[in-house]
């Protein structure tokens, strides 16, 4: 196994990585505490008896399915769920599934009597590699993605590759998409997606390849846990990612990141923010895994959604993290109507 560590001004966390790490860890946290388990249908059908085993009677609340859940009306029921279950200021509230029980449990968490114990424990590979980690809380409003939420540090996360074995192959390039965006931020994490190009897919590949992701995080976490600068590296491809999202949906979060990555890289190298070269090496890497980029029509109008991105500074341009040379990345503010016509002229070829 192996444990990183995430010391921040609010909270310290503990990432363990390990098969199996879920039935040995997680019964440490549960003596002499009122404990309140969040999954969903999906993980519950999987491993409601595997839940029970190490949670006995604590109770369960079970979210449906999926991104729609992830909004405030879920929040509040989960909360209410969590009042009728007696929780108090010692209580643990742990989150198991993806990236929509993370970080819906984990803003529960961080409202419930104003702060509670969180322990995350992702069950999908996005969610290993990213969303559990770093303390971002969410929920979706007003057909804003993630617009209502918290910085709330899970006391621990509980990286369990043993999850990874029931996803679909679809869920696994979802998580790709963020570790090849990992990649185009980190040189050495480059450097082995590219050598291991024809073993993306491989359980055994990707034991390997999350902790380096977690470790890349866990210090720009470190040094900017609130998103004030160095963080904000870890939004690449999501500007475009968040407003297809939204727009057209059909696919995962994950999937979006790739082809966010890929519209910014074409953006990136026509306004001279990166090389041809470089360009080259990470669409090849994007393809690999995502297949092929889909043709999207109206995207004039899915680019409206890109206004409302946090990143942005002003309602009339839209702000970008992309790829500028091998493990360095660039900020990109563009006028929105600029930023529209790239994607319109992109989506015609």
């Amino acid at each position: 196994m192996k444990v990183i560590e995430i010391h921040t001004p609010s909270q310290d966390s503990v990432i363990t990585c390990g098969a199996g790490c879920f039935k040995r860890l997680a019964p440490r946290f549960l003596a002499g505490h009122r404990n309140f388990v969040l999954t969903d249908s999906n993980v519950h059908a999987l491993y409601g008896q595997d839940i029970k085993a190490v949670f006995g009677d604590a109770p369960v609340y079970i979210l449906p399915a999926g991104e729609e859940s992830k909004n405030e009306v879920s929040l509040f029921r989960i909360l209410q769920a969590m009042i009728d279950a007696g929780l108090h200021r010692n209580s643990f509230l742990f989150a198991v599934g993806g990236g929509v029980v993370g970080d819906i449990g984990g803003l529960a968490a961080a409202l419930y009597m104003r702060g509670i114990h969180c322990v995350q424990v992702p069950t999908t590979l996005l969610a290993q590699v990213d969303s559990s980690v770093g303390g971002k809380t969410a929920v979706d409003m007003g057909k804003v993605k993630n617009v209502v939420g918290a910085f709330y540090q899970p006391e621990a996360v509980l990286v369990d590759g043993t999850f990874l074995k029931t996803l679909p192959a679809r869920e696994i390039r979802c998580g790709l998409g963020e570790i090849v965006k990992y990649g185009a931020l980190n040189a050495k994490i480059l450097d082995s997606l590219t050598e291991n190009a024809d073993r993306l897919f491989d359980l055994a590949y990707l034991a390997e390849i999350t902790p380096e992701c977690i470790e890349h995080k866990a210090e720009v976490v470190r040094l900017d846990e609130r998103e004030r600068g160095l963080r904000k590296s870890l939004n690449m491809g999501h500007t475009t990612a968040h407003a297809f999202e939204l727009f057209y949906g059909g696919l995962s979060h994950g999937e979006f990141v790739l082809i966010g990555m890929y519209y910014e890289l074409k953006i990136a190298l026509a306004e001279g923010a990166t090389t041809a070269e470089y360009a080259a090496l990470l669409e090849g890497l994007i393809l690999r895994v995502l297949g092929e980029v889909p043709r999207y029509e109206g995207v004039e109008r899915a680019a409206e959604y890109a206004r409302l991105d946090k990143k942005n500074a002003a309602s009339d341009e839209v702000s970008m993290i992309v790829p500028a040379d091998y493990g360095t990345y660039a900020e990109l503010r563009l006028p929105f109507e600029k930023y529209r016509g790239y994607l319109v002229s992109l989506a015609e070829k």
